[in-house]
């Protein structure tokens, strides 16, 4: 039994689990983290946290519990693992990363791809995860967790930054819970934590008072030296130190390393020796152009030889290099981490060695040199800078600064702490200049320096560098031979404190030989007293000249007594008198420099002097005068002691002042000053502990107070100010002093002269505010100073004065300040408002409510005047902020009066002023958002009460008042609702501030109904507000939920519900209390109550879509009619439905509700009403289908078809001109960018269609300027004809030329106009006639099954294929529009099965169009080239054949039962149209018999050849081949059997005995086929006399094969046209009969007969008779795959058809091949060819002649050209063939024979691909235009005819290898012509399917894709026997594969435009 759990909650997946065999199993993967309900034996039921609505069972051991809490216990409880928040805050950081993450990487290989930010995100996720793990370990340190926690929160700051996603407010780098504080202080979190991101810094909040982060002062550079690759051969000490290059100095001490003779790697002496830290660093140190000096000093002999083995006796430090290290910035800001330097030691002479560094720096090459060294490195150190207190950084890096040496700074650091305690004198030896003593060499000099006590005693205090302990001397380097030496070294001397005073140094001065044995001779010494002993001051820093004494005597220095009584300088000895205990040496001086660092000791006689006052206290205003003039840095190291001396002179013992005391004042005040400063600013808390801890002057508080008040009342009456300014700045501090002088005295006292304490307080902040309210310009600084250090006094005030007192006294001080001053003021006012509402009197509820009601005051006032909003909403903010702070200490109704009040203050002083302060500011303004949410903040505070209270209060004003606070309440809160003030990734506080504004709206409906409905004055304008803002709160994109992640969305219905829901039934509760006053609202409101409605929430929807009811029966019961809802409805649906909203649940929603409201309700409208809502859901079903294709290139075509759907509804069923003429121009826009000029001419002719020839202004659009009728109409007529132009449709484009002309020349008789118009029309008369079009085929389509939009359900269309597309091209692209469908592989009706299913079905086959009848051509002899346009164009009927047979086989003729089912579909417009296709609305279908589809066939090939006469009459000039193939295919067949199948089938003696039904077809075939011979006489009449020479054999052997041709029909033929006497050919034939024209059409002869007798497609030319066997030589030639893409024309090619057992099949197996016809393609040598003027050979010339006899449907049409293609690439997969019932448009053949006419030739695809050519040598006009067929699919039984074949039929494409479009068509040019046009243009360029399986009867195997593409004949042109031996063997038709009989749904054949006339 399943139990809810208790204590397991929560857990993460440890295993992954699935279960397919259990439905309740919950799919889990290893890291999900479930949320668990409830257990049952060893199970778990709960739910991913990824997904709350999917509940499952998993099992319990997957699962590893963790700990948690639970939040809002109960149904809706939520539950979270009792984690770190940043470990628990990275977790999901991460999951929501991921999904992010992985659409960037699908999204990689798209356009949209960024690869960058794909690698960014990677590598952020994976420091996030791995910083994760690092916390979880736990075996971090504190500082590591700190500082691996700020670490992760930037990082997942920059990545939601980087990523778009939301901020996420942080205080001390954890998130803010916005429940716990104020949406003002939730504001100020944000905008800190959105600059902390944008500076990769931690916000660190604002909860409580913020700290400001410290600027860090010092800076410490670790170093450590590395390596020493030089090789000394004795010791070595190398000096470290800092060298500022900018200032040309040593900046720090020297930092010493020994290295032993032996090398640095064999120096180990103590760890961390070669390692220190140069401290106390300033900010201008690093900005400084730094290097680390390295000075390399030898130890040893003073001439080093390697030949010299002995040691030696005496140790002598001797230059040997120095070494220089840049610091760049990089390395001093420490962003690079612990940084490795290497450097080079340079040499140069002794003399200069003391400034070689600076040589180096200088480049000065030609002073020193580099050392040889052996390695490649020299001297390797590093170094790392580190920041802040040494203390801090030591434990921030622990490992690398604990226990290194310190080397300090030369002199105090910026900062000087008050525990410092250093007492320093750094030494430097500069230079001597010693005489020459005899010697005729320099001197070897040593300098010994020494440091002494008063009794001689030598002092351990001497250091040369640091790094090791000190010593009592220290020996100089020697320079060798040099009597004036410069040594340059520094060494320090720290003498302790105590013994400083009577300390002294002393430096002895020895010459050493070189020589081992001689010891190092004394020559002289010199001494440096270090204190006066009179003044008690130091020695002065500085260079001295000391003097030099002789003396060669250690021990007589034993005594300093005898010495230190001499001058130890130059200058002092030169005026010395008296005699001297040692002789002076005047020619030779030692200088040195000398600085004291020292916290204890001072040079200053001023300072030394105010110490020691009591000693000359007459001198006391002296001294006090000279004291402003000592260096800080001596002051604050004497702090204590200067203090104390000052308040001893300030008063005498019983308090009263002195004459002192005023300079006392003074200098207290300066002293304070020197607080400020920031080098001294740590000296504050001395300050403090002193007055705290030692401060003892009890009496000095009056004597203060009088001072202060004395310098105010001053103010006015001086023009210095600097002192008072100066004391106004101390005032704190002088508070401190006076409130701790009184708490002393009232200690001592008992609380004696407390109200005299306070009178003096009164009476000095009276002086104060005198001075504020005075408006002179000299005391302004005074008075802004004064107001800026206010709050510091007053806080020290709050320790002996109840706050309320002090608070009255700001008070006070507040209202004395003028309200109009200078800006200076007002800020430096609000800044003292400021400190007053964050100081300790805001705490206390009487000194609150004191400051509340001023400063409210005077914030109205300067909110009125728009003055300094920005630091008034800073006052407010912080007033919001603690008011909050306080009042959440206490449940909701139980908030203490005060604050109560104190929020009542608030609101009533300034929520009105606020609110229009803000609705006049600029959004960009900077205080705008502070300003609102100072806003949000009241309203946050406001309680129900005080709601009422401010209606109330304003309602006393009258209602005028209380109409204009809602009234801009109102336009406020709809203004920040629609143009949010926050950025769009705060989501938190928009959350917040939406959920303050909904419960204010909720409040501010009571005055609404209260006193603007039910009182009798209801205000339109304030309702209709409010309910537009309800509205527009309600579909903010902020709230809507469903474009939100799952747990984003969790979290907010958790903490603020769905706030749409609950705005929305406020909208509902007021809608309904509108009642009778609903009127008001329509049509207003229509259109923002829909788009509440479609907002995808099921509850929210059920609740207001009835809202429409209401506004239908309240119009309808005050106008009679509902129009205003209905037209406002469909205006607003039709935007809102574009803009992405509403889905097909609304639209069911919206039939259902209102359907069922208007049936239970029953009004008297109910007819329309339900009329009404069943038009806006067949409006909502198209314009959801609108939508869902506006996206995409592949669904241009639905866009098209949805947007007519659209158009039409709006005029047909609703009639809406303006949405009508929106969607005529949606139409266009569509059609031009797809190259649809036609379509888009008659889409803009429905625009024009709309308009008549008027005078009528019309309104200006976005389209159309303001204009007359006539104007836009004639504008739009110039469009359109530029249109049917450019879609070479010119016979449209010829009636408007002519409307426009009749305008021109009878109403606006604008001749100008008419002359061009004139012009256009005769140039589309010209276009007609010469230029070149392409005619479109035409393609069936079917879409099946319930998953294909709504307006292609289960509906059939007939599509007008693009230019030059044929039918592979046409199906890839429908399949492209519709990816999801799948392809019906045959033409059959799909059954019920399919078109109820849920997926998507197609079918496609090619039709063929059925020319209309055209009266206006009737009994008209009419130029074809006129007539051809009207077989394609204009045209609503397409057939589409197949065959069929009836009765037994006939193996050797299959005529005899070969019957054509055509099926004739009708559209329900004419094509082409404002679409390129259009739904069939009627289909019929009819039966051919074998005799009437043979006088078709005749009757076409009739028409084709009076078609090529016509043409060479005119064009006698052009290319004779095709003509010649022409007659040679026709006569040829003839000859070879094909009239005798005809014979054979038809006119048997026994024929019409078996079917006398079909005489009459008989009989006219007959007729037909002797007019054949009629019409081949005149063309060889013809041919004979355009003939070249070169062709005349030929002629001659066709005039010769004709003769028995015509004498085998005349005995074949009975009637009278078989026994007239012919002519001589050499005469001219007779003319056609009077009825008809010898090149009419069936068209035509319809016109005549008034009926059409249907051709099929399968309308060849009079079969040969067939033979056993075909021969047929071919040669071999590569072809191209898609070279079939184009229709070609039939050959006299005969296949014998049977009956198909697998109809069904057929098409099911596109990829079948009749390999017996591929085998065919022999080969024949190349050379035996004769090309046309096309580079067709002989062979194919007469195959082309003869093409008109071709029986056999090609692949696409019954087009010649179409039969070419059917064997230069597979049948089309979606050529399929329907046998069916009429209901389900059954097609079987695909046909393009409607009528008895031949529909016009097409070009071929890539006539217009490039450029035209310039010349042609022939054009047909007709079907002869089209090059040679190829052989059909369906092959039969043996031919006995050899011409059965002919050779470019069995080719593919019927071209020879020099065919220039890849192997492909040769389209009737010339091959060697260049710039031949492709064969396909790019759109139709597709890789064609692999071939089908071949038939089993072939003989010899082709491979597959690789058909031959040319032929040769075995005669030449003497030679031109009529049959031909066949190397090819054709089995029986009944072997042949049943695919083979059914491949005929295909595309009308190409045809070429007739050439240009010469």
């Amino acid at each position: 039994m399943w139990k809810p759990t208790k204590n397991q909650k929560f857990g993460v997946v440890i295993y992954n689990f699935e279960h397919e065999n259990l439905q309740q199993a919950l799919r889990l993967d290893v890291g999900d983290t479930v949320q668990i309900l409830e257990e049952c034996a060893g199970w778990y039921r709960g739910f991913n946290s990824r997904n709350r609505n999917v509940k499952g069972i998993f099992p319990a051991q997957f699962i590893h519990l963790k700990p948690f809490k639970i939040d809002n216990e109960g149904v809706y409880e939520t539950v979270t693992p009792v984690e770190d928040p940043v470990v628990q805050e990275a977790a999901s950081v991460l999951r929501e990363w991921g999904q992010i993450w992985k659409k960037l990487y699908v999204e990689l290989g798209t356009p949209n791809g960024d690869q960058e930010l794909w690698d960014a995100v990677r590598k952020a996720m994976m420091d996030v995860a791995d910083w994760r793990k690092q916390l979880i370990t736990g075996t971090l340190t504190s500082d590591q967790i700190a500082q691996l926690k700020l670490k992760i929160t930037r990082k997942i700051d920059w990545g939601n930054r980087k990523l778009g996603l939301d901020l996420v407010p942080r205080v001390d780098g954890e998130m803010v819970d916005p429940d716990c504080v104020s949406v003002v202080e939730l504001h100020q979190v944000h905008v800190q934590s959105a600059e902390a991101s944008q500076t990769h810094t931690q916000g660190l909040g604002t909860l409580g008072k913020r700290k400001e982060r410290r600027k860090i002062l010092s800076h410490h550079l670790f170093f450590c030296m590395r390596d020493f690759s030089y090789y000394l051969g004795e010791d070595a000490e190398v000096f470290f130190s800092l060298y500022d290059a900018q200032r040309g100095k040593i900046i720090s001490e020297r930092f010493l390393v020994k290295l032993s003779k032996e090398g640095f790697s064999n120096y180990i002496e103590k760890i961390h020796s070669n390692c220190t830290i140069f401290t106390d660093l300033g900010s201008g140190d690093l900005a400084s152009d730094l290097y680390i000096v390295a000075h390399v000093v030898r130890v040893g002999r003073m001439l080093f030889s390697e030949s010299v083995k002995k040691t030696s006796s005496h140790c002598y430090r001797r230059p040997h290099g120095v070494a220089l290290f840049r610091l760049s910035q990089s390395v001093l800001q420490g962003s690079e981490g612990e940084v490795e330097l290497t450097g080079k030691l340079f040499t140069s002479d002794e003399k200069d060695f003391w400034q070689l560094h600076e040589l180096v720096l200088k480049k000065q090459s030609n002073k020193y040199s580099i050392l040889s060294n052996n390695a490649s490195y020299g001297l390797v150190v590093s170094v790392k800078v580190v920041h802040g207190e040494l203390e801090q950084a030591t434990k921030e890096n622990p490992l690398l600064l604990k226990n290194v040496c310190v080397t300090k700074k030369l002199g105090f650091s910026d900062v000087i702490m008050p525990g410092d305690v250093r007492n320093d004198l750094y030494v430097t030896l500069n230079n001597g200049d010693f005489e020459k003593g005899g010697k005729t060499v320099g001197k070897n000099i040593e300098v010994t320096v020494l440091a002494l006590d008063s009794d001689g005693k030598a002092l351990e205090c001497i250091y040369s560098g640091m790094g090791h302990d000190g010593s009592t001397e220290f020996s100089s380097m020697i320079m060798y031979h040099n009597n004036s030496p410069r040594w340059n070294e520094r060494l320090k001397v720290a003498i302790p404190i105590d013994q400083f005073a009577g300390a002294h140094l002393r430096l002895e001065y020895r010459h050493c030989s070189t020589r081992e044995k001689n010891e190092k001779k004394l020559f002289g010494f010199s001494f440096v007293r270090l204190m006066d002993d009179e003044g008690g001051t130091t020695l002065r820093d500085g260079s001295h000249e000391l003097c030099v004494y002789k003396c060669d005597e250690r021990g007589r220095l034993n005594n300093p007594v005898e010495y230190l009584s001499m001058p130890f300088l130059a200058k002092e000895a030169v005026d010395c008198i008296y005699s001297l205990p040692f002789q002076r040496s005047p020619k030779e001086i030692m200088v040195i420099d000398t600085l004291l660092c020292s916290t204890k000791l001072t040079q200053n006689v001023d300072l030394l002097s105010l110490l020691r006052w009591r000693s000359a206290p007459e001198g006391i205003g002296e001294t006090l005068s000279r004291l402003t003039r000592v260096d800080g840095a001596e002051t604050v190291k004497f702090l204590q002691d200067v203090l104390d001396a000052l308040f001893a002179m300030f008063s005498t013992d019983d308090g009263n002042s002195t004459q002192h005391s005023g300079h006392v004042f003074q200098a207290l005040v300066s002293i304070i000053s020197l607080l400020e400063d920031s080098k001294f600013e740590h000296f504050k808390p001395v300050m403090d502990a002193y007055i705290t801890g030692h401060f003892a002057a009890a009496l000095v508080y009056k004597g203060l107070i009088s001072c202060v008040k004395h310098l105010s009342d001053l103010c006015p009456q001086t023009e210095k100010q600097e002192p008072i300014m100066k004391c106004f700045r101390s005032l704190e501090y002088i508070f401190k002093f006076i409130i701790q002088s009184r708490l002393l005295f009232a200690r001592a006292t008992g609380g004696q002269n407390e109200d005299s304490f306070r009178v003096d307080v009164d009476s000095l902040f009276e002086s104060f505010a005198h001075m504020l309210n005075m408006h002179l310009d000299n005391i302004q600084a005074s008075q802004v100073t004064l107001l800026e250090h206010l709050q510091g006094a007053c806080d020290q005030l709050t320790r002996v004065l109840s706050p309320g007192e002090v608070a009255n006294h700001l008070s006070n001080l507040f209202n004395a300040t003028p309200v109009e001053s200078t800006r200076d003021l007002t800020r430096s006012k609000l800044l003292a408002m400021k400190n007053a509402v964050n100081s300790q009197i805001f705490e206390d509820d009487e000194g609150r409510g004191l400051l509340l009601v001023t400063i409210c005051t005077h914030l109205r006032q300067h909110l009125d005047g728009r003055l300094e909003l920005r630091m008034c909403g800073d006052v407010l903010s912080d007033m919001i902020i603690l008011t909050h702070k306080y009042s959440r200490k206490y449940p909701q109704s139980m908030v203490p009066p005060a604050l109560q009040q104190d929020i009542e203050t608030m609101m009533l002083t300034l929520f009105d002023v606020l609110v229009q302060v803000i609705l006049t500011l600029e959004r960009s303004a900077p205080s705008s958002g502070t300003l609102v949410a100072c806003l949000m903040g009241i309203l946050q505070l406001m309680s129900e009460i005080h709601y009422t209270k401010l209606w109330e209060e304003h309602l006393i004003s009258g209602t005028h008042h209380l109409r204009h606070l809602l009234y801009s309440t109102i336009v406020l809160l709809a203004d920040l609702v629609r143009a949010a003030v926050f950025p769009s990734d705060w989501f938190v506080m928009r959350m917040v501030t939406n959920h303050t504004i909904l419960t204010a709206m909720q409040e501010i409906a009571q005055p609404l109904i209260s006193t603007f409905l039910k009182s009798g004055r209801f205000d339109n304008q304030v309702w209709s507000n409010y309910l537009n803002l309800a509205v527009g709160f309600l579909t903010q994109p902020c709230l809507q939920l469903e474009h939100f992640s799952q747990q984003k969305r969790h979290k907010v219905l958790e903490r603020y519900n769905d706030m749409r829901v609950l705005m929305g039934f406020q909208i509902l509760s007021m809608w309904h209390n509108l009642d009778e006053h609903r009127l008001h609202f329509i049509p207003g409101m229509v259109g923002p109550f829909l788009e509440v409605t479609l907002v995808p929430e099921p509850e929210l929807r059920k609740a207001t879509l009835p809202i429409f009811f209401d506004m239908m029966q309240a119009e309808q019961q005050a106008k009679g009619n509902f129009k205003q809802v209905e037209t406002e409805l469909i205006d607003k649906l039709d935007i809102l439905v574009s803009e992405n909203k509403g889905d097909d649940e609304y639209r069911q929603l919206f039939n259902t509700i209102l359907l069922e409201r208007v049936r239970s309700n029953d009004p008297v409208w109910r007819e329309s009403g339900t009329a009404f809502i069943n038009s806006v859901t067949r409006l909502l079903e198209r314009l959801l289908d609108y939508r869902s294709v506006m996206q995409g290139d592949e669904n241009c075509d639905k866009r098209m078809s949805c947007t007519v759907n659209l158009l039409n509804f709006y005029k047909n069923e609703i009639n809406r001109q303006e949405m009508y003429i929106r969607y005529i121009y949606k139409l266009h826009d569509l059609h031009l960018p797809a190259g649809n000029y036609t379509e888009a001419a008659f889409t803009l002719q429905l625009h024009a269609d709309q308009l008549s020839w008027t005078q009528r202004m019309l309104h200006a659009d976005h389209l159309y300027q303001a204009q007359t009728e006539t104007q836009r109409k004639e504008l739009i007529y110039m469009k359109i004809i530029d249109y049917f132009d450019k879609g070479k449709c010119w016979e449209q484009g010829i009636p408007l030329l002519e409307e426009l002309a009749g305008q021109y020349k009878t109403r606006l008789f604008d001749y100008q106009r008419l002359s061009e118009v004139l012009k256009r029309q005769a140039s589309f008369y010209e276009k007609i006639l010469s230029g070149k079009r392409y005619d479109n085929e035409y393609f069936r389509v079917g879409f099946y099954g319930l998953g294909l939009p709504l307006f292609v359900r289960n509906k059939v269309f007939i599509y007008r294929g693009l230019e030059y597309e044929q039918i592979v091209a046409f199906t890839q692209r429908i399949q492209t529009e519709f990816p999801q469908a799948k392809m019906l592989h045959h033409n059959t009706p799909p059954d019920d099965t399919i078109r109820s299913s849920d997926g998507q079905y197609i079918q496609i086959c090619a039709v063929k169009a059925v020319p209309e009848p055209n009266p206006k051509f009737e009994g008209i002899e009419v130029d074809e080239r006129i007539l051809k346009y009207y077989t394609v164009n204009h045209v609503r009927h397409f057939v589409y054949d197949r065959p069929t047979y009836r009765g037994p086989a006939d193996k050797e003729n299959e005529f005899k039962n070969l019957w054509i089912e055509r099926t004739t579909y009708t559209t329900e417009c004419e094509l082409p149209g404002i679409l390129k296709w259009f739904e069939v609305v009627e289909q019929r279908i009819e039966q051919l018999c074998p005799p009437q589809y043979a006088c078709e066939t005749v009757e076409r090939n009739n028409k084709q050849i009076r078609q090529v006469m016509q043409h060479y009459r005119a064009n006698p000039q052009d290319n004779i081949q095709p003509f010649t193939m022409r007659l040679q295919g026709t006569i040829d067949a003839a000859v070879n059997g094909g009239i005798a199948k005809y014979q054979d089938a038809f006119f048997g003696p026994d024929y019409l005995v078996v079917y006398p039904e079909y005489a009459d077809h008989v009989n006219r075939l007959k007729v037909l086929i002797s007019d054949q011979t009629m019409i081949l006489e005149g063309a060889l009449e013809l041919h004979g006399k355009i003939a070249p020479p070169a062709n005349q054999p030929l002629h001659r052997r066709l005039v010769e094969v004709f003769e028995g041709l015509r004498a085998k029909v005349r005995k074949m033929c009975s009637t009278p046209q078989s026994q007239r006497s012919t002519s001589s050919l050499q005469s001219t034939p007779p003319p056609p009969p009077t009825h008809r024209r010898a090149d009419s059409d069936p068209a035509t002869e319809f016109r005549r007969t008034g009926s059409i007798i249907k051709a099929s497609r399968f309308s060849s030319p009079l079969p040969p008779l067939p033979s056993d066997k075909c021969a047929v030589s071919v040669s071999s030639s590569s072809t191209s795959g898609h070279s079939s893409q184009r229709s070609s024309q039939a050959s006299s090619l005969y296949a014998h058809f049977h009956s198909a057992s697998h109809d069904d099949e057929l098409y099911a197996k596109p990829q079948e091949w009749d390999e017996g016809v591929a085998s065919m393609r022999d080969s024949r040598p190349r050379s035996a060819f004769i090309t046309d003027s096309r580079g067709s050979s002989p062979k194919s010339l007469s195959k082309s002649l003869n093409n008109d006899y071709m029986i056999v449907p090609s692949q696409k049409s019954s087009s010649d050209e179409n039969r070419r293609s059917r064997h230069s690439r597979p049948p089309s997969p979606h050529s399929a063939r329907i046998s069916g019932t009429h209901d389900s448009l059954n097609t079987s053949w695909s046909d393009s024979h409607g009528s008895q006419e031949s529909l016009p030739p097409l070009p071929p695809r890539d006539h217009f691909a490039g450029n035209e050519r310039q010349t042609r040598s022939v054009s047909l006009g007709g079907e002869e235009d089209a090059p040679p067929p190829v052989l059909p699919k369906r092959m039969g039984k043996k031919c006995s005819s050899p011409a059965m074949f002919g050779s470019d039929q069995l080719l593919g494409d019927g071209v020879d290898g020099s065919s220039s479009s890849g192997g492909g068509l040769s389209n009737g040019f010339p091959a060697s012509t260049p710039g031949t046009p492709p064969l396909l243009s790019p759109r139709n360029h597709r890789t064609p399917p692999p071939p089908p399986i071949p038939p089993k009867s072939t003989s010899t195997p082709l491979t597959p894709l690789s058909p031959p593409s040319s032929f040769t004949l075995n005669t030449s042109g003497d030679d031109l026997t009529p049959t031909t031996p066949t190397n090819i063997y054709i089995g029986d038709i009944e072997n042949t594969h049943p695919s083979l009989h059914e491949n005929y749904s295909v595309p009308p054949r190409l045809q070429p435009y007739p050439p240009p006339s010469s």
